[in-house]
């Protein structure tokens, strides 16, 4: 299976960065690329909620969405679009969601981020994900031509029981599109998303944003493909663009006859403390 990831330097203008995301599509099937795998926050990554709720929008009326499900049909590839931020007309806070799209432009999976991010970090940054987004509270695998693709994002991926869930559901590739700040990404980014590969024996293809960025954050880049073994196909280290990487599915069957921990794996009912 060959793949495409862009690393985005996304900004506060949808219209812009839906536009970098539909030539991505073209340009990943030019590539021979099967998918393309998009960041979390494609659509407008700005950390001043009063500014973006200008050009919020619900999944129906979204112009991004509609945008990349257009290019996919257009150029006959499927598209796992990290996330978007979308209006929720319900609660009406704000949903971080991720698409699983067809290469016919239907959506076959759609993820809320169950893991809001919520601290205070030594930088001084500060951050209330939980103040404007409403979090999900269900795991989701998707359905693919080359297997099972289990979804999470980000934040979610310091919380490996999303992932036993998702390796237990079949997921053969975990997408993790993701917008990691610097400090966290030198420290955690590589080791975590090896580590999941690794216990749930599965393909991590993780996209990110990278950069300063135009709402004055900075993100660590270095979008990652992770094989069932723990070995890196692809460090996009840090400059945007799109980047391809081959997929050796054997390698899943492979893996889980070496060490079969999937199998082995057994539900922890009870924990005595003594």
């Amino acid at each position: 299976m060959r793949i495409a990831l862009i690393q985005m330097n996304a900004g506060i203008d949808p219209a812009v960065n839906g536009r970098t995301l539909v030539a991505a599509v073209r340009d990943a099937a030019a590539g021979g690329a099967q998918m393309l795998f998009t960041p979390e926050m494609s659509g407008c990554l700005d950390r001043d909620s009063e500014r973006s709720a200008a050009t919020l929008a619900t999944e129906e009326t979204d112009e991004v969405l509609a945008a990349v499900r257009d290019a996919a049909r257009a150029h006959g590839l499927w598209v796992h679009l990290g996330s978007l931020a979308l209006l929720d007309p319900v609660s009406a806070k704000r949903r971080n969601r991720g698409f699983l799209i067809d290469a016919a432009g239907d959506i076959r999976a759609r993820y809320d981020k169950i893991h809001l991010f919520d601290v205070d970090l030594p930088t001084g940054e500060s951050w209330r994900e939980s103040n404007v987004y409403a979090g999900g509270d269900r795991a989701v695998v998707g359905t693919t031509p080359w297997g099972r693709l289990g979804l999470s994002i980000c934040y979610d991926l310091r919380f490996p029981a999303l992932y036993q869930a998702l390796s237990g559901a079949g997921a053969d590739i975990i997408a993790v599109p993701a917008a990691f700040t610097v400090p966290t990404g030198e420290a955690h980014w590589h080791v975590l998303l090896r580590a999941r590969a690794i216990e749930c024996e599965a393909f991590v293809v993780a996209a990110a944003q990278t950069g300063a960025h135009e709402d004055g954050r900075h993100t660590y880049g270095h979008s990652l493909v992770v094989d069932p073994w723990g070995n890196v196909l692809l460090d996009a280290d840090g400059a945007p663009g799109l980047f391809f990487a081959d997929l050796p599915l054997e390698r899943l069957a492979d893996v889980r006859q070496r060490i079969p921990v999937l199998r082995h794996r057994k539900p922890i009912e009870s924990i005595v403390s003594e």
